[in-house]
């Protein structure tokens, strides 16, 4: 466990000391969260200042995520801890990655380093120990050319525009930062020349090996194309496990390089040109592999147009897209893609939202009431109106007015938030990482004692050294290694491209095993909005005079009740003349009196009622409010002058999908599903009713949100919260899996959980959680399959059944069958 000290000066600079109430609040949220063990004040440091005191699991918290909660609960993290995710290119594979990661660790003032092998790197650091010029030069010194020194909005719009930075641009940006630049990794054939190196290992080895057979041919030129053989079949295994060697660690590459010498020392040069052969090829293909899974990520930034046509003046420019502005407008051509996020000022169309949200069905937009609104600081804007970045044009011309600048657009975030996933490790990752560290040592003793089995038993030690060799090849758990990460990869891609970002190994495998799920009610199983839902005249008055008089009125406040009544209210009135009301006053929390023309009208809950005089609601009247808050209902009763004329009633209604959402959800195993709501205990038993919920528990706040999940924590194994990511999010961050919803239209909900649900859409949890338990089972069947295979190949070499040949093959083909058997979930279907 480590400790992580922040200045709370610096968090929360208005506070006084650390005994106010607000650290003791920051605190209290913090604690419990997934990955935090305890948050507590240090006042004796050093600097004579309390710091507070973080003590979490970088395994399962960054800092980073650390940082975004305390900054959601009001707290801002000292600039001290930098956080990097940079792009690199010459990691090989995965046993590669993890050397790389280990050596930055090791470096001072690096807290947390982890490296993908699809080339991702992602550092946290304590920068008054180390800068990021020293980092970007350890990073070198490992032999691995930087693509992008920050991975960032700014990358993804120059990946956009097919002129993304080239090499030597990097070198003089980092030049800039006092650094050179290394490309030393590629090779004389580029990206390409391990595997060049590997196919021509083979030739020489198929050659020399066919030649063997005949007579008329020396020895020494089969000897020569076997050395051939050995030199480009070993020439990256040399490389990288004697560089391990000088740095005073161990891995396979060097234990296969030993295994080939010592096969050459023997004359079996077939043979251990056979093994570097099938080891570098193995690796090229993992690499390929790896690569694919990697390029279906990276095809998200080819998803943005590179220009988009900019109207001005009456006229169009065609306009590079980073050039646009919030609150320019673009003209979008049919079956175009859309260049910008922003909202439909003219012109109605079908748009293709798939390649974002994964929406496989397109979403019929029309514009905005009012296209002279700044939009670009609304909260709340209909799907209906609202476009994104990446997607596609229906048949009709669109003109489309940006609310977010290129770099600041849901898919250039999206972007940015998919590559910081390929480094974040699964549990069955982190102990196959872990299992290695003491596997290999255990089988470098036993190929010691295999090395000494000629004193012990009536053999030449040729035989033993042979069998040791072959034991060393049999039990390197290359594998192992690949079998997890390479699924993991996968699994993030192929979520992306359904519309979910699993942010990590962790999430994609936690989604699988849950056994329960917290729902937020308002937003999450409603739509998010009242809606008017009873319309009820009493006496002789019409339901046009009632809801007429209802919308004159409430178009007077702010309030979002009243908004809903006025929205719904001119809906169904059809543009009827609605006489204007005047004088409104606002009674709190009982509802608002104003006049119309002569009449002196209130609209009200029945508390309103006793407060303001006048004549009683009729008892007809009262019940049928009684009835409708049961059912859940917020009601208002209107008065006017002394007749009481009609009812009118709100709800916030369940989202469409719920119901069979949650009956989904059962038949694929989860057991329990809870609703939380801040709403009363009526309306959340009304809601939970209708979408066929067990359970609902109502009045929470969000701090006793917090506590529910950790009451159901106690009892369920794994749960997940689903909310829209901002009142929820300490809840979230307390449940093993926290899921946002409607993340394509929220900055918040994309940055908060542990999955995003891009669309707003509770179907596509039951696809998540599938794509979840289908990468599971694929990482125990590759598990299986490695560790199967080495418990297999061990015994037969040990007692000579398996020679060095048979032991290469079936090595190296258990590992191309974990590769492959990865990339299957490239192609999972919902």
């Amino acid at each position: 466990m480590k400790k992580l000290k922040i200045q709370i000066p610096l968090i929360l600079p208005e506070v006084p000391d650390e005994k106010d109430q607000c650290v003791d609040k920051l605190m209290q949220q913090l604690e419990g969260i997934n990955g935090l063990e305890r948050v507590h004040v240090d006042a004796n440091t050093d600097q004579n200042v309390p710091q507070l005191c973080f003590h979490y699991d970088p395994e399962v918290i960054s800092i980073d995520r650390i940082q975004k909660l305390a900054e959601q609960t009001g707290a801002e993290i000292t600039k001290k801890f930098g956080h990097k995710l940079i792009e690199v290119e010459g990691i090989r594979h995965v046993r590669h990655a993890r050397h790389i990661e280990e050596s930055l660790r090791d470096k001072h003032g690096v807290l947390e380093a982890s490296v993908s092998a699809s080339g991702m790197i992602r550092l946290e650091f304590d920068q008054t120990k180390i800068t990021v010029p020293e980092i970007l030069q350890a990073i070198r010194e490992e032999g691995l050319d930087i693509s992008d020194s920050q991975v960032s909005a700014e990358r993804f719009l120059q990946q956009a525009n097919g002129d993304g930075q080239t090499d030597q641009d990097v070198s003089e940006q980092d030049h800039d930062e006092g650094a050179g630049h290394d490309h030393s990794h590629g090779g004389i054939f580029g990206k390409n020349t391990e595997l060049i190196f590997s196919i021509l290992s083979g030739i020489l080895l198929g050659v020399g090996f066919g030649l063997s057979f005949i007579e008329a041919v020396p020895f020494w030129v089969s000897l020569t194309l076997y050395i051939g053989a050995y030199f480009f079949g070993g020439f990256y295994t040399a490389k990288e496990g004697l560089g391990t060697i000088l740095k005073g660690g161990f891995d396979i590459d060097f234990l296969m390089l030993v295994a080939a010498i010592g096969a050459a020392i023997l004359g079996a040069w077939a043979e251990g040109a056979l093994l570097l052969f099938l080891f570098s090829l193995g690796h090229a293909l993992e690499h390929y592999a790896m690569n694919k899974a990697r390029k279906s990520i990276s095809a998200l930034a080819d998803l943005a147009p590179k220009t988009a046509l900019l109207k001005k003046n009456g006229s169009t420019t065609e306009v590079d897209i980073e050039a646009l502005k919030v609150g320019d407008v673009i003209v979008v051509r049919p079956n175009s893609k859309i260049a910008a996020d922003g909202v439909i000022i003219k012109g109605s169309s079908s748009v293709n939202q798939a390649p974002i949200t994964g929406e496989s069905v397109p979403v019929d937009k029309e514009p905005v009431k009012d296209p002279d609104k700044d939009w670009s600081a609304e909260k709340d804007i209909k799907e209906e109106h609202r476009v994104f970045s990446g997607t596609i044009n229906g048949n009709h011309l669109l003109e489309v007015k940006v609310i977010n600048e290129a770099s600041d657009s849901t898919l250039s975030r999206l972007v940015k938030l998919v590559h910081e996933a390929q480094t974040q490790k699964s549990p069955t990752q982190r102990f196959t990482d872990k299992f290695e560290k003491y596997f290999v040592p255990a089988v470098l003793a036993l190929v010691v004692l295999l090395l000494g089995a000629f004193l012990v038993i009536d053999e030449e030690f040729s035989d033993s050294f042979y069998r040791a060799m072959a034991v060393l090849v049999a039990a390197s758990p290359c594998a192992l290694a690949i079998s997890t990460p390479s699924a993991v990869l996968s699994g993030v891609a192929r979520a992306a491209q359904g519309g979910v970002l699993i942010k990590g190994g962790r999430p994609l495998e936690d989604l699988g095993d849950l056994t329960a799920m917290a729902f937020d009610k308002t937003g999450t199983l409603t739509e998010g909005r009242p809606k008017l839902t009873k319309l009820i005249a009493l006496g002789s008055h019409s339901e046009e005079e009632v809801l007429k008089l209802a919308v004159s009125v409430e178009r007077l406040s702010e309030h979002p009740l009243a908004k809903a009544v006025v929205r719904d209210g001119e809906e169904r009135l059809g543009g009827m003349d609605i006489p204007a009301a005047q004088d409104m006053e606002a009674v709190q929390g009982r509802g608002v009196k104003a006049f119309l023309a002569n009449d002196q009208v209130y609209m009200g809950n029945l508390d309103l009622y006793n407060e303001v005089g006048g004549p009683p609601p009729p008892a007809e009247a009262a019940e049928k409010v009684k009835d409708l808050e049961s059912g859940g209902h917020t009601t208002m009763l209107i008065r006017k002058n002394e007749a009481y004329i009609g009812i009118i009633a709100l709800m916030d209604t369940p989202r469409k999908d719920a119901k069979s959402t949650l009956e989904a959800l059962k038949k694929i195993g989860i057991r329990r599903m809870v609703m939380l709501t801040g709403d009363n205990q009526n309306v959340a038993d009304a809601v939970a009713k209708e979408i066929g919920m067990s359970e609902a528990w109502g009045s929470l706040l969000p701090e006793e949100k917090v506590a529910a999940i950790k009451k159901l924590r106690e009892k369920e194994d794994k749960i997940a919260m689903i909310g829209d990511g901002v009142n929820d999010a300490p809840a979230m961050a307390t449940s093993t899996v926290g899921i946002s919803m409607g993340a394509a239209g929220s900055d918040v909900a994309l940055e908060t959980a542990d999955i995003a649900l891009m669309a707003d859409r509770l179907d596509v949890l039951p696809f998540a959680i599938g794509l979840s338990r289908k990468a599971n089972n694929i990482i125990k069947q590759n598990l299986f399959i490695s560790l199967g295979m080495v418990a297999l190949l061990i015994p037969l070499t040990v007692s000579g059944v398996a020679s060095i040949g048979p032991a290469v093959v079936m090595h190296e083909g258990s590992t191309l069958v974990v590769v492959f058997n990865a990339l299957r979930l490239l192609a999972y279907k919902r």
